[in-house]
């Protein structure tokens, strides 16, 4: 009777100590997993480390940025965008390497009028260039509630997702003399910041700083490293190297639907021909 107490006794331990490492594994903590890099006391980490929050006012925006590097992997973060009339400012979340011929996987919430969506930008930077940008309106309110915002890297493409329904695929096409990122680790970043020379109808709509301070907040981050040779990302709606049937499906009703912008589509920006991985 005693050895079977223990023994029950054991498997609940494993139970929690399993339970423990799966929570730990869902929800990283912002104390452990980032710093404050800038805008004196304008970001803040509370509940625990369970809660991070940026805010914008006329003086400063503010900032935060991953202790550690990623190559190759999954990213997952919970955002409430500003609230209200967020014109004129901008929430960046994206990873980056340094220096001039750095690579970047941007996310760009662009702020507007009260009622009117929110712009998310997206682009890839290899070898420090860019100019691969587009843009779609949410189909919700991202200022109401939590939304999950994800990347996923890996040497075949990158995926950029929000709630798990993506909305782009920028696949590697070195083959055709394309770079793309695969060998320069990255940090995760986040910013809150003032764009109005842009960011709202291209400069257009001006920030009102009497609603200042402007303020995200984050949660529930998540980080899934995998080494270039691993397939270790695989998730319910992805295979190895595409996205399954139902995914490819929410993509095509994504761009069809709320893509505003796509640089492959842009003639006067390049009358000459498309990029090279446009044309795939």
């Amino acid at each position: 009777m005693g050895s079977s107490k223990t023994g029950f006794s054991m498997i609940v331990l494993a139970g929690v100590v399993f339970f423990s490492m799966m929570v730990a594994n869902v929800a990283g903590n912002f104390y452990q997993e980032f710093d404050l890099t800038w805008g004196d006391n304008r970001p803040k980490i509370f509940n625990g480390g369970q809660l991070l929050s940026l805010s914008l006012d006329r003086v400063s925006g503010s900032g935060f940025k991953s202790k550690k590097e990623y190559l190759f992997g999954r990213i997952d973060m919970q955002l409430k965008l500003v609230a209200g009339n967020s014109a004129g400012t901008v929430t960046a979340y994206y990873l980056s390497s340094q220096g001039p011929t750095h690579d970047e996987i941007d996310f760009e919430f662009l702020g507007n009028l009260t009622g009117d969506p929110y712009t998310v930008h997206t682009n890839v930077f290899t070898q420090g260039k860019g100019n691969r940008e587009q843009q779609f309106h949410l189909w919700f309110d991202p200022t109401r509630n939590f939304h999950t915002y994800s990347i996923i890297w890996k040497p075949q493409h990158i995926i950029f997702l929000v709630d798990n329904i993506p909305l782009r695929v920028f696949k590697n096409a070195e083959s055709l003399g394309v770079p793309f990122p695969k060998s320069q680790p990255m940090r995760i970043y986040s910013s809150l910041w003032n764009a109005d020379d842009w960011a709202t109808r291209g400069g257009l709509v001006k920030t009102d700083w009497s609603r200042a301070p402007f303020t995200a907040y984050y949660r529930n981050f998540k980080a899934t490293p995998a080494s270039p040779s691993s397939n270790s990302l695989s998730h319910s709606v992805f295979q190895t190297n595409e996205l399954d049937a139902y995914s490819r499906r929410r993509l095509r009703w994504v761009q069809k639907y709320f893509m505003i912008y796509n640089y492959c589509n842009d003639l006067k920006r390049f009358p000459s021909g498309f990029p090279v991985e446009c044309k795939r």
